[in-house]
């Protein structure tokens, strides 16, 4: 017995020190778990006022673009007949009344700005009159939206200057947002949306399950460091030395990542702005001096196409990555043929130089069908595979041929690209590791001297023609040797979808 009680005077000290570090454990987890929670809570705050802004503003944007969508298709001034009138007024009618499906939409109306009054529009009559005659709406009507008009009126100026989405929160729970509406480029007003969101029950949810997790894992925890703590120091001490490596290493990667990324949209950019709109802007000041009377309308057609592919170029520029309803839908309804001959004939062959470096064959089937994709998306597919084979043919004098042709037993029609120069290099043919040729990686480039303008071209169109427009593209040498770039579109796939 008095061994035993030696032996305990012996470990005294260690049972003390085992004492008092379960104490300060025990102590450091419960504030360690009221941090937790009240960071939990903060960043539930945050997190759910940046979704509900972000909610609001998605849903306002995408009504918006429903209706300019529709009047950049559809003269209403020249609608003469009744069915013609009730498909449109039906067209906003479904506009306005989808949004205030969604759950916590309490309002919506466009806002219109007539010789310096604001008139407020939730109808699909209302709106097609004002269009087509130049109706007003009633008192009533903008009394209805009060509120909204008072809001309006206060940023109606800066709102008209930046043309950018305007959102106000009103007592951190109600959402005010206004996007500009201009139609055909040109500002007419703002779709305003008044959006309630409720998340305190999931808010309250997730604490309370918070709460009993945390709760749970304290008991865990503070008995299970007792047990596991001379066993497992020098592995912990390892494994968090390993971590902290490993956090360092991907925040490294996830830097360089970042700063690509934004390198490589800003010289899609630079690409599209620099090597199409600013050509085409001299196009159209050309146009701009040569108008005259007896040519007026053909002219006015041309430019008309010009400046409607500027502003797509700018709505490319401004989304990166546009909802699928602006770029296919049964709203288009594209001629292949018709844009073909405008690109070779109003683009290239616009070009003083032509004569001496370049001319076009063109061999287009009349029975290829229309496409319900965007004209100018169309655009953005074919002229930067043209114009590889431009720069690229290696030749003095350079044929490029444009095949367009129509199975109607398989119903599907292929775009053939083709020039009489040396070809393609057998490495940009081969597939990378996702199956894609390399001639259609970003950044992939045969011209001697590299620049920021070089590798994107044929990049833009597969990423557009693949991803987004559902065709296939592929990159071949012919038995001649020259290269060919060859297009295939599956009409039931893509236009059947729209019936």
């Amino acid at each position: 017995m008095q061994k035993f009680f030696e032996n305990i005077k012996r470990y005294r000290l260690e049972l003390r020190h085992i004492t008092v570090l379960f104490v300060v454990l025990v102590f450091f987890q419960i504030i360690l778990s009221i941090i937790q929670k009240q960071s939990l809570q903060n960043f539930l705050d945050k997190t759910q006022n940046w979704y509900q802004q972000d909610s609001a503003e998605r849903i306002a944007h995408l009504a918006t673009t429903s209706l300019e969508l529709i009047l950049e298709n559809v003269d209403i001034r020249k609608i003469e007949s009744d069915y013609e009138q009730r498909k449109i007024v039906q067209s906003f009618n479904i506009i306005f009344s989808q949004q205030m499906l969604q759950k916590n939409v309490e309002d919506i109306c466009l806002i219109i700005s007539v010789a310096g009054e604001d008139y407020a529009f939730d109808d699909g009559n209302d709106l097609f009159y004002y269009l087509h005659d130049r109706v007003l709406p009633t008192s009533d009507q903008t009394e209805k939206h009060k509120t909204a008009l008072n809001y309006f009126s206060e940023i109606k100026d800066a709102i008209r200057l930046e043309e950018r989405i305007y959102s106000r929160i009103e007592e951190h729970e109600t959402f005010h947002t206004f996007v500009p509406f201009v139609p055909n480029g040109e500002y007419q007003g703002v779709l305003y949306i008044r959006k309630k969101p409720d998340f305190e029950n999931i808010t309250g949810e997730i604490i309370s399950s918070y709460e009993e997790t945390a709760l749970i894992y304290s008991s865990l925890i503070l008995f299970g460091l007792l047990a596991m703590y001379y066993l497992s120091s020098y592995t912990l001490k390892e494994r968090n030395e390993a971590q902290r490596l490993l956090y360092e290493e991907n925040e490294k990667h996830l830097k360089e990542q970042i700063i690509h990324e934004k390198e490589s949209l800003f010289t899609k950019r630079i690409y599209h702005t620099h090597h199409k709109a600013e050509k085409v802007m001299g196009f159209i000041k050309e146009d701009l001096k040569k108008i005259a009377e007896e040519n007026s309308p053909e002219i006015i057609d041309r430019v008309t196409k010009y400046s409607n592919f500027i502003s797509r170029v700018i709505y490319d520029m401004k989304w990166y990555d546009p909802p699928i309803h602006s770029l296919r839908g049964p709203i288009f309804n594209t001629n292949l043929n018709v844009l073909i001959n405008f690109l070779v004939n109003q683009i290239f062959l616009r070009i003083s130089s032509r004569t001496e470096t370049f001319n076009f064959k063109l061999d287009l089937d009349k029975d290829v069908p229309n496409v319900n994709i965007n004209e100018f998306v169309v655009w953005e597919i074919l002229e930067p595979l043209i114009q590889n084979c431009i720069d690229h043919a290696g030749v003095e004098k350079i044929l490029i041929t444009i095949k367009t042709s129509y199975d109607s037993q398989s119903n599907l029609t292929t775009i053939s690209i083709s020039d009489n120069g040396r070809g393609f290099p057998e490495e940009l043919l081969k597939k990378n590791s996702f199956g894609q040729k390399n001639i259609f990686s970003e950044s992939v480039t045969t011209k001697k001297y590299e620049n920021q303008n070089s590798g994107y071209g044929c990049y833009i169109a597969y990423q557009i023609a693949v991803k987004r427009c559902g065709w296939k593209l592929d990159a071949a040498n012919m038995d001649s040797g020259s290269a060919m770039f060859l297009i295939t579109i599956d009409n039931k796939g893509i236009n059947g979808q729209f019936k």
